[in-house]
């Protein structure tokens, strides 16, 4: 049992995508790895039914009752995690007081948002009366339901499993989610924040509706193509249903499959090829600028500056339309983070790290 005045402290990494930026809504495999960059929530139970939360990163504190979860703005996460939690079983005769504190850039592409998620739902399952601790795999579908299914929202789960599991994923959805941990011993990354803001649920949108209207014109027009298996001639024989425009994007998209796949079998190997790693990085964010067109001029600089520094490879990191973007550069880090803030960005040496973590404090102590 946790006494009253016990508190408990939850930490959850953010992540970089590998590969498999834009797959994860498609039902295609993504490589993810958490980072050493957090967000914590540290709080204890209270006598009465009510939740306050201070969010002093952003000046900000939010209170409400365990007897009116109505949700009073968009995206109200806090509130969404426990209505899930209660339509799964979980019970709340007590509030809670906490504080939220965060490492991650905020609305960058590093998975901010989720992983807050995950952390409030490992937070939430040990504060109610059932005192559950939740395996990764679960609290990651229990955050992925109150931040997109609740709401609508059309992102994937990557975010979630990522940062729930820690480590380097290989996450595949279809025909079933499954997961499976990568050894890659990767070194030093450099993360590098634009400063640009982005609309993540408008560019996720975006380039969705536009990969679904065009698989949907070629099912229209009588033609057998399945996402998850098709070729490169498959892609040609329905050439004839797509724009210019929609055979590009489904295009990079295949080949973002494939770079996904043979980026696998590269890291499942006992020692990293870190120059092909790092090459198949940079031909992935060729595909997401040119053919998904989802980078910015300010992080192409970025990227540019990365490799001439001696990174081995990089790409943009997220949905993109600005936040961040990070360079593989496992031998000289300092010198990559030195040029990424020379091409206007600001620059963080980070390193795989493990997933969403609980420590429990005796009397606050």
């Amino acid at each position: 049992m946790i006494a009253r005045n016990n508190q408990i402290k939850v930490s959850t990494p953010g992540r970089i995508c590998l590969f498999g930026e834009h797959q994860d809504y498609l039902g295609l495999p993504i490589i993810a790895s958490a980072i050493s960059l957090r967000i914590e929530v540290t709080g204890q139970r209270r006598k009465d039914t009510d939740v306050e939360i201070d969010l002093p990163d952003i000046g900000e504190r939010e209170v409400f009752n365990l007897n009116n979860l109505k949700y009073t703005k968009e995206r109200d996460y806090f509130k969404s995690a426990i209505n899930v939690l209660k339509r799964h079983g979980f019970s709340f005769a007590s509030g809670f007081g906490c504080s939220v504190h965060g490492e991650i850039p905020v609305n960058a592409g590093t998975s901010s948002s989720s992983a807050l998620m995950v952390s409030w739902i490992n937070f939430l399952a040990q504060m109610s009366d059932q005192e559950e601790i939740l395996a990764p795999e679960q609290i990651a579908q229990y955050a992925y339901e109150a931040e997109v299914v609740e709401f609508s929202e059309p992102g994937g789960m990557m975010d979630h499993y990522s940062t729930a599991l820690g480590g380097t994923i290989w996450l595949e959805f279809y025909p079933a989610i499954r997961f499976e941990k990568l050894n890659a011993s990767f070194g030093s990354f450099v993360l590098g924040n634009s400063g640009e803001p982005k609309d993540t649920k408008y560019i996720l949108a975006r380039v969705k509706h536009r990969i679904i209207n065009a698989l949907d014109k070629i099912r229209k027009e009588g033609f057998q193509f399945d996402i998850h298996g098709a070729s490169k001639d498959d892609l040609q024989r329905v050439r004839k249903a797509l724009s210019e425009d929609e055979h590009s994007l489904i295009s990079g998209t295949l080949e973002n499959r494939e770079i996904t796949k043979r980026a696998k079998e590269i890291l499942s190997k006992d020692e990293i090829e870190h120059q092909v790693v790092g090459d198949l990085l940079t031909q992935h964010h060729a595909i997401l600028r040119d053919a998904l067109r989802i980078s910015t001029t300010r992080i192409d600089r970025m990227i540019n500056a990365a490799l001439n520094a001696g990174a081995y490879g990089a790409k943009i990191n997220g949905s993109g339309g600005g936040g961040c973007m990070f360079a593989y550069a496992p031998s000289n880090p300092e010198e990559v983070k030195e040029a990424i803030i020379k091409a206007g960005g600001q620059a963080y040496i980070v390193t795989v790290d493990v997933g969403t973590t609980t420590e429990k404090f005796l009397n606050g102590n």
